[in-house]
């Protein structure tokens, strides 16, 4: 996408192998080169000044932090990361900025607007079916993507909306999470699946956080071998239809 205004990747894994293979996914599946996706690691680095006018769109991918854990059990980098997001997402709502959250970014932007987010509905590593809502078929961006009624999901997840505030439409839902992707204003969405992730890449994401209690460590392997039957390459679409639907 030569001569767009450059596109900015939020991240909050304090993790660098995990943090750049992150990257590496968002890059491959936007399609955007390097220098159009800015990289701010907001567990460790304020936001830039930047502003609507400075910049295509920002995307937030997942995070082992949860942003329904009590106060005093978060690390100070997860209180200066979920700082930083809320200013973000003060800036995102004000200016229009299309934003992207997936997994902790439906934690991060559903909080923001006063949606409940607890444990109520977790769900352990796997590949669940996700369907579109009627608002969801009629969605811009889920047009854009081409996403099927109902197509495959990758999640893995402790903490998901319960209830959205009546100005956020609920664009696809679960069998487990009553909202699987969801839109305030315009152009501001968020996930509870991964987008930014293929089955390798999810899975190799969960070696890292065996013992985060996303599953059974005793149950990995079984999990995996799960996980390598199943197909999950039309979410991703999602991301090249962000980056094309709103480069400028």
């Amino acid at each position: 996408m030569p001569g767009v205004k450059p596109f900015v990747q939020i991240a909050t894994r304090p993790e660098d192998p995990v943090a750049a293979t992150e990257r590496e996914s968002v890059l491959g599946f936007t399609g955007l080169a390097p220098e159009d996706l800015l990289w701010v690691r907001l567990d460790r680095d304020p936001f830039p000044d930047l502003h609507a006018q400075d910049i295509s769109g920002i995307i937030l991918c997942g995070s082992p932090f949860t942003v329904s854990d009590p106060p005093s059990s978060k690390s100070p980098e997860q209180v200066r990361a979920e700082a930083e997001i809320s200013r973000v997402l003060d800036r995102v709502i004000a200016e229009d900025i299309p934003f992207l959250g997936a997994c902790y970014g439906i934690g991060t932007l559903g909080t923001h607007i006063g949606a409940t987010i607890d444990r109520t509905n977790g769900e352990p590593l796997s590949a669940v079916p996700v369907t579109l809502t009627a608002a969801g078929q009629e969605d811009p961006l889920v047009r854009a993507a081409q996403l099927p009624e109902t197509f495959t999901g990758l999640v893995g997840h402790k903490e998901a909306v319960t209830t959205l505030p009546e100005h956020a439409t609920t664009l696809a839902t679960g069998q487990r999470a009553p909202v699987q992707m969801f839109r305030v204003g315009t152009r501001q969405y968020a996930t509870q699946f991964h987008p930014e992730l293929d089955v390798p890449a999810i899975i190799e994401r969960a070696r890292v956080y065996r013992d985060h209690g996303y599953f059974s460590p005793d149950e990995m392997e079984e999990i995996f071998e799960r996980l390598r039957h199943e197909s999950a390459d039309e979410a991703p679409r999602l991301l090249r239809a962000f980056a094309e639907l709103f480069a400028r």
